[in-house]
């Protein structure tokens, strides 16, 4: 079994790394009723016997003793953390893996890119390598930060080289939610263009989250829910979008139920590496079949159901809505249309009681509205998952790799350029050392250039496909 490593950066990314941990535990805590370190638990949480002084305390089977997060926190203010660290989930962070500052970034990419990234650089990597020795086959680092601030933005994004140099035989998945057009970090535009360069060139996979997306998501929800539409069949608290458990609250904000949809991507993104079905699909396997070029890594999102069934028995009909929910862009976690652009390939990672065969009259069902590449025309892959999420009998993450992300990284060029033509704060990054306008061209010039590659595949929607000649080879 193989091992994964979270690493948190910045107060989005330790938010939501919280909401994920507490649900994976709940997860865990639903199918493994004795308690007993297994594989399945083994790959993000370590099994320590706290009375063992130093890191003999590790135990590699039997009963569960204290369980530790395979995660490294980091932030350059103490706010989160501390707030972890005083609540429910204190016990399941190691103190040694939290690297804090007092000052925080100040929204500014270059502050947390080039100052904390040089003065934390030895610390950073002592305590990946620390995470990575816990683990006997280590297959991925999976990264999740915000794009608008300044540490998750800067930092997580000098994480990432950090990681291609010390570990560059280990998938460097990375959760990157984007900020909507109305970011109260006036500098947004800025700091995420700067970040979009390096997850171009240092980042493996990118799952891009747009914040708009998962709030108009939670209004939907709460407007079906107050307009009684959906009646008794949806149950008032579902664990898509609300914490029930260690972080039960009186009144969640609306950023609480977001970050949980985040969370529950990545349980249903890792579900295949941690239990068993009649066809999984490894971390690996998600890299290799839906990422074709190097740069078109980005991969669009979507999770259905987004509330909880009441009843356990869902007749077909239901089923194949989930399947047909999927691709409609009212469920994409940006805001895309993916049924109206082109495929490079897509997966599609079911958990629950669903057979093979509901899987393949599904996508046979759908494939007529759906354009894939000519030279890609059945670029499917699934995986079956026998564990569903706790409270639903099933559940469905799709993964696009689609050219209807375009339009994100437009909208951010643009949101770029109009502060950019008029050097708006810009003193604030050039005044930090090894900071020049070069930085700002060449990342933008970056971007421009994924958005044409992505222009390019448009071009060839139209173009009938055709079975190409084979080589006739001569016996």
């Amino acid at each position: 079994m193989t091992q994964s490593v979270v690493v948190q950066v910045g107060q989005c990314g330790n938010q939501i790394g919280c909401c994920f941990w507490d649900l994976a535990l709940r997860e865990h805590a639903a199918v493994n009723k004795k308690a007993i370190y297994d594989e399945a638990i083994s790959s993000f949480f370590r099994n320590v016997d706290t009375r063992v002084v130093g890191d003999g305390g590790s135990i590699s089977k039997g009963k569960i003793c204290s369980l530790k997060a395979r995660a490294v926190l980091i932030d350059m203010e103490e706010g989160v953390v501390n707030e972890i660290l005083q609540g429910p989930l204190r016990d399941v962070f190691d103190s040694k893996q939290l690297i804090t500052d007092i000052s925080g970034s100040g929204n500014n990419w270059a502050v947390g890119h080039k100052v904390f990234g040089s003065l934390y650089q030895e610390k950073i990597l002592e305590k990946l390598r620390k995470s990575a020795e816990h683990c006997d086959c280590l297959q991925c680092f999976f990264i999740i930060h915000s794009m608008g601030g300044g540490t998750g933005s800067g930092l997580g994004t000098f994480l990432l080289k950090v990681l291609e140099d010390e570990f560059p035989e280990v998938y460097r998945f990375v959760t990157s939610i984007y900020p909507s057009g109305e970011d109260d970090v006036i500098t947004s535009p800025y700091n995420s263009i700067l970040a979009m360069k390096e997850l171009n060139e240092h980042a493996d996979c990118v799952l891009p989250i747009d914040n708009q997306s998962l709030f108009d998501i939670i209004s939907k929800i709460d407007l079906m829910m107050n307009s009684g539409k959906l009646g008794a069949a949806i149950k008032p608290k579902s664990l898509v979008t609300s914490s029930t458990g260690v972080f039960k609250k009186r009144q969640e904000k609306p950023f609480d139920a977001m970050n949980n949809i985040v969370a529950n991507l990545l349980l249903n993104l890792t579900s295949s590496a941690r239990f068993e079905g009649s066809l999984n699909m490894d971390l690996n396997e998600i890299i290799m079949n839906l990422v074709p070029f190097p740069q078109l890594h980005y991969l669009v999102s979507s999770l259905t159901p987004l509330y909880t069934l009441a009843d356990v028995n869902i007749p077909p009909r239901r089923l194949d809505q989930m399947f047909s929910d999927a691709f409609s862009k009212d469920h994409q976690l940006i805001r895309a249309d993916p049924k109206h652009s082109l495929y490079l390939a897509c997966a599609l990672m079911v958990r629950g009681n669903v057979q093979i065969s509901d899987l393949r009259r599904n996508i046979e069902r759908l494939k007529p509205s759906l354009q894939f590449v000519s030279w890609n025309q059945e670029g499917w892959k699934t995986s079956l998952c026998s564990v569903p999420p706790v409270g639903h009998s099933h559940s469905l993450l799709a993964l696009a790799n689609n050219t209807c992300v375009k339009p994100t990284f437009i909208d951010l060029r643009e949101r770029f350029i109009r502060l950019y033509k008029k050097k708006a704060h810009l003193h604030h990054y050039l005044q930090i050392e090894g900071m020049e306008e070069s930085c700002f061209t060449e990342a933008v010039s970056s971007l421009s250039a994924l958005v044409q590659e992505y222009n390019q595949l448009d071009a060839t929607k139209s173009m009938p496909v055709e079975d190409l000649p084979r080589l006739n080879i001569a016996m």
